[in-house]
């Protein structure tokens, strides 16, 4: 497993180890607030890419959601990529740090006018910005009444922005929770939002070790979203913590540092923007492995559903998962879209189609980076793969 080699510190070691206790807290959310709300106007003024590298492909109905966002919203938008999970309509979703609110707009038009989004952000300025523009989206998108709202409120204490227990279906995050010093209250309190089933999807941005202390004190990497990076294999102890399953592996790119100055500070530890989700499995959902099948039923994945970095269920196709994996498809918003089984049952394959097995998982965001850059392995005629798990 994931977490033999290294030995990991407990999340509120972690704490003392990034030395952000108290008022340094207090400082560094300070010079945030001052870095992303006075000395950026636009994307452009980045000093590195950690904050606008791209995930996944984007489907016609994001891209043409995208372009209803009004252009100023965009341009003050830091986040890296776009965080938009699937299976969306008539959610109630919560974006922690939703800065001008980009995701939040492109969220309201995925949901629906019987969903609701709402947005929290710690920058004053923006969360201005994103009121001014509710009337406007509203508008452009021939809803009724609105169905975003925008606070402002930090996401390690989302109990005093009066954000409920169990009130959201889903919490997005989008490169900023490595700004916040306290990871495990950030991860805690969107737990306590979720409702059972619930999921937390976020990108963020990780480290291939522990920081160094001239990392983790300079004011710019920490506004670049780099000095608060999490080391990797952190996350799954905290996730685990607080009561999530296993992070599931969704996307990674590279990170670059187009200022020499930085790099020289940053020495040799490396930086990837990876998206992970995680699921508040209820116990009772807990069981065996199991036996999949996609239904085809979520629009613009009606062929394949690319669930994370190990999981492309294809419609139609039975695939093996583990108990994790079965537990999480039974218990959240997708249990509709599968016709689950425990393993062993006796069905047929549907006729044509490649039966995939369970899989070693991949959960190291750099490995993935690499195994994305490898050269794609072929099949042959007929469905014979030449190297094992590809169909």
């Amino acid at each position: 497993m994931v977490m033999q080699e290294d030995a990991i510190l407990h999340s509120e070691d972690i704490v003392i180890h990034l030395g952000l206790r108290g008022r340094s807290q207090d400082l560094i959310h300070k010079q945030c607030q001052d870095y992303y709300g006075r000395e950026l106007q636009k994307s452009e003024d980045l000093k590195t890419n950690a904050c606008v590298t791209s995930a996944r492909p984007l489907s016609k109905a994001v891209r043409d959601a995208l372009e209803r966002v009004h252009e100023e919203v965009v341009a003050r938008y830091y986040g890296c990529g776009l965080v938009i999970p699937e299976c969306l309509v008539g959610c109630k979703v919560l974006d922690l740090g939703s800065g001008s609110g980009r995701d939040c707009y492109l969220l309201s038009q995925l949901v629906g006018e019987q969903g609701h989004v709402t947005g929290i952000d710690m920058t004053q300025s923006q969360v201005e910005l994103a009121k001014k523009h509710i009337a406007y989206h509203m508008n452009k998108f021939g809803y009724q009444k609105p169905n975003v709202e925008f606070l402002q409120g930090y996401m390690e204490k989302l109990g005093d922005a009066g954000l409920a227990d169990e009130s959201y279906d889903i919490v997005i995050s989008n490169c900023v929770i490595n700004l916040v010093p306290n990871k495990r209250a950030v991860l805690q309190e969107a737990y306590r939002v979720l409702k059972p089933g619930g999921e937390m999807y976020f990108s963020d941005v990780y480290a291939s070790q522990r920081l160094s202390e001239a990392v983790r004190k300079h004011r710019v990497l920490w506004g670049e979203c780099l000095a608060g990076a999490l080391y990797w294999r952190d996350l799954y102890s905290i996730a685990k913590e607080v009561g999530f399953s296993p992070p599931c592996l969704v996307t990674a790119s590279p990170i670059t540092i187009n200022n020499e100055e930085l790099e020289g500070i940053i020495g040799d530890c490396r930086f990837v923007s990876a998206t992970f989700r995680l699921f508040k499995v209820p116990r009772s959902g807990r069981a065996g492995p199991g036996q999949v099948i996609y239904n085809g039923g979520i629009t613009g994945h009606e062929r394949e559903l690319v669930f994370d970095a190990n999981h492309t269920f294809k419609e139609g196709e039975v695939m093996d998962v583990d108990a994790e994996m079965a537990a999480i498809l039974r218990s959240s918003r997708f249990a509709e879209e599968f016709l689950i089984r425990a393993s062993g049952a006796n069905a047929a394959t549907p006729q044509g189609c490649c039966h995939q097995g369970v899989k070693e998982k991949i959960c190291d965001p750099f490995q993935l980076l690499e195994r994305l850059a490898a050269p794609e392995p072929t099949c042959c005629p007929g469905g014979t793969c030449s190297s094992p798990g590809c169909c």
